[in-house]
Formats: structure tokens, C-alpha cells, sequence
């Protein structure tokens, strides 16, 4: 399963958009570590590497803008501090 089958099974996540083909990794771990629930985010662990969702969540949140939640920022911080050093 690559990432863009993994959100095609999940439009709920990326409502504003039915181009599922055209999304790139840093929107599919956006709308999920955002929207989705648990069981979508080690999904999408599963699919691409601890470690990848980590470096690809690290580096849009620390722009000055960007788009996850506070609450949401504050925990996958600490989450992969934990888990993917």
C-alpha cells in the first residue's frame, strides 16, 4: 500500500481535494497526524517509516506558519522525540 492508497481509503481527511494521486507525503502526514484518528496515524507509520513521518512532521512544524494544531504540534513532538530519535 503506498501512501496515496492509504488516503484514497480515507477521504474524510483531505475533504478538499479528490486528487489523491496529486498529493505529496507532506499533506497525507498533515491531514492525518491533524484529522485522522489513532489507528490512521500507525497506519501511516506502518507505511512509511517511523522515522520519515518524524522528519516530515518536524520540518513543516517548526516554519513560522504552519498548519497543525497547537495541541496536535505539541504532542507528535513529544511522541517522536520518543520514538524516532
Amino acid at each position: 500500500m503506498t501512501i496515496n492508497d492509504f488516503i484514497k481509503q480515507r477521504p474524510h481527511l483531505i475533504w478538499y481535494t479528490k486528487n489523491y494521486a496529486g498529493l505529496n507525503a507532506e499533506a497525507i502526514v498533515e491531514a492525518t497526524l491533524n484529522y485522522g484518528n489513532w489507528k490512521d496515524v500507525q497506519t501511516l507509520i506502518k507505511i512509511m517509516g517511523v522515522k520519515e513521518v518524524a522528519r516530515v512532521f518536524t520540518t513543516y512544524a517548526n516554519r513560522p506558519r504552519c498548519n497543525y494544531r497547537p495541541d496536535i504540534k505539541h504532542f507528535f513532538t513529544l511522541y517522536f522525540k520518543r520514538h524516532a530519535p
